[in-house]
């Protein structure tokens, strides 16, 4: 036999009311009828829900379990009013997954009107591309944060938005910075470079053209390792200046006088929906890519 939810949300009012009488008043039935309905649950759940006490109902272990449970479901009818209905209903969730590798800075930066609007729950998860996209298509997610757009022959239902594009520089402590040319800075002090694929090329890159071989202190998945690492004065950090904009407000690091020439775009990827989360409108631009 299959749950009957009818008798599921009779059972949640009796348990909030605490009072059988006064449940029947607000679900406009009559005391017998709301105790068949509840007895009814009782006999196929195996358990007793409630015990009086006094002139008072008393949820059990089992009826604390199954007010639990009842919460949840009504929660995610609730999802699903919001999700396909008009107006009505608390608003859905937004699900945002982000490359793990992604500056947490940034994340932040693109959150921020989700943040401010509190009527709004946010769930973020973190993961690898091929990941975070194979739960896009599933619908599993909202938007993924990449620095890449995706490949259009791997995946030609997901639309990615240029959302931000940012110079990547050289940064560290002072006492690093005091070379007169990138190449005597790069030959002379250890570097930390982020495993992001667009850095790593125009690191590769640059230093071939220059003809020097730098000494890697750290290479790193992790932008706020890199943030550690660089505050640790472990080396240079190699990034764009959204990784590390709390040091650089505070003058712990600063930033070297020297263009690299490399730049680093982020991208927020969605699937093509007819049921898109109405918040989106306001966190993507209007044009696309891909």
């Amino acid at each position: 036999m299959r749950l009957n939810y009818h008798h599921l949300r009779y059972f949640r009012e009796v348990a909030l009311e605490g009072n059988l009488t006064r449940a029947a008043g607000r679900l406009n039935l009559s005391q017998s009828a709301l105790s068949t309905q509840i007895r009814q649950l009782e006999e196929r759940l195996g358990h007793a829900l409630f015990e009086r006490r006094g002139r008072k109902l008393v949820l059990t272990e089992a009826g604390r379990i199954a007010l639990d449970h009842a919460e949840r479901i009504f929660e995610v009818g609730d999802d699903l009013v919001a999700a396909l209905g008009e107006g009505g209903g608390r608003a859905a969730p937004l699900r945002v997954g982000a490359l793990s590798t992604l500056s947490r800075n940034f994340q932040l930066r693109f959150l921020q009107p989700v943040l401010a609007e509190k009527s709004t729950e946010l769930i973020l998860s973190s993961g690898s591309s091929q990941t975070l996209l194979r739960s896009l298509g599933n619908l599993a997610l909202d938007v993924v944060l990449l620095t890449e757009p995706p490949p259009r022959d791997q995946y030609p239902n997901l639309v990615a938005h240029r959302i931000a594009e940012q110079a990547v520089a050289i940064h560290g402590t002072t006492r690093r910075l005091r070379h007169d040319t990138l190449s005597d800075l790069l030959s002379c002090e250890p570097v930390i470079l982020p495993t992001e694929s667009s850095i790593r090329t125009g690191f590769d890159s640059l230093v071939a053209r220059l003809g020097i071989t730098p000494r890697i202190a750290a290479i790193v998945d992790d932008m706020a390792m890199v943030r550690l690492l660089a505050r640790d004065d472990v080396g240079l950090a190699i990034t764009p200046g959204v990784v590390l904009a709390d040091e650089l407000a505070q003058g712990l690091l600063s930033r070297a006088p020297f263009s690299l020439d490399i730049v680093e775009s982020f991208y927020a990827v969605t699937a093509q929906r007819s049921f898109a989360h109405p918040f989106l409108g306001t966190l993507l631009p209007a044009d696309a890519i891909g």
